[in-house]
């Protein structure tokens, strides 16, 4: 089974090379890692220029202005060519050297999709866990909240995004969670939890900027639930936060 990695990155530099090299640590061999990115001016490039002969033919990459991150998320998911797919921010990294392989080894002819934990950590201090967030709760009936998978450790097979539709480019902010919402409510697709720590994210420090996209990524899932048919209102989706705390701590 080929798994296609694709990051999204934009002026990255400093934090890209450790996305690239947990991809490169990893156990499992049968990866096509794409880089997408959005014409940085920063140096990204030749970052991602300097690790293209360590993946010896596995690291492929293209550079060009895009329309948002859904827009260039999507030109991954038409490049790529594994069997299942899933998206590694640049930001991010995965947090050991078998996450690939837990991924393959819990699909089977019978799931669709599979996820995980993320545990969230700061950007100047990446040895400090700020949450640890568990996909164990999540069922379906739970997108009404707003609580939905960790998107960076959600692995969906090619052959949905093919027949279902990949990433709404209208939206800002929470393309991930519809494409969620529309695969497990609408197509109820059948998905597996793994009980492992996927992904690490770095973030930082919670600005007024940040709780702005908050609010904007609310109303993004509020309309994303009614185009598909999931009762919600804002003030259930005010709860998302007490959910994200419960996954905290189950």
């Amino acid at each position: 089974m080929k798994v296609s990695i694709i990051t999204v990155t934009y002026n990255s530099y400093k934090t890209l090379p450790r996305a690239i090299e947990s991809v490169l640590r990893q156990t499992y061999q049968d990866i096509d890692y794409w880089i997408i990115d959005g014409n940085s001016t920063d140096g990204t490039q030749d970052i991602i220029k300097s690790y293209t002969e360590a993946f010896n033919g596995k690291l492929h990459w293209l550079s060009e202005q895009d329309k948002g991150i859904y827009d260039a998320m999507n030109k991954g998911f038409a490049h790529c060519d594994g069997d299942v797919l899933g998206f590694l921010n640049s930001d991010d990294w995965f947090t050991t050297a078998s996450a690939v392989e837990t991924i393959v080894n819990a699909f089977s002819k019978d799931y669709d999709a599979v996820y995980g934990d993320i545990h969230i950590v700061g950007k100047d201090s990446p040895e400090k866990q700020i949450y640890y967030q568990s996909g164990r709760m999540f069922r379906p009936f739970l997108l009404r909240f707003g609580f939905a998978p960790a998107h960076p450790t959600f692995y969906v097979r090619r052959s949905l995004l093919q027949s279902y539709g990949a990433y709404n480019d209208n939206y800002k902010i929470a393309g991930d969670f519809d494409l969620i919402a529309r695969f497990c409510h609408k197509y109820k697709i059948k998905t597996k939890y793994l009980h492992t720590d996927l992904v690490t994210m770095a973030i930082g420090g919670v600005s007024t900027k940040d709780e702005e996209a908050y609010a904007e990524g609310l109303n993004e899932i509020l309309y994303s639930c009614k185009s598909l048919g999931i009762r919600t209102s804002k003030t259930m989706l005010s709860l998302k936060k007490y959910f994200l705390m419960l996954a905290n701590i189950i």
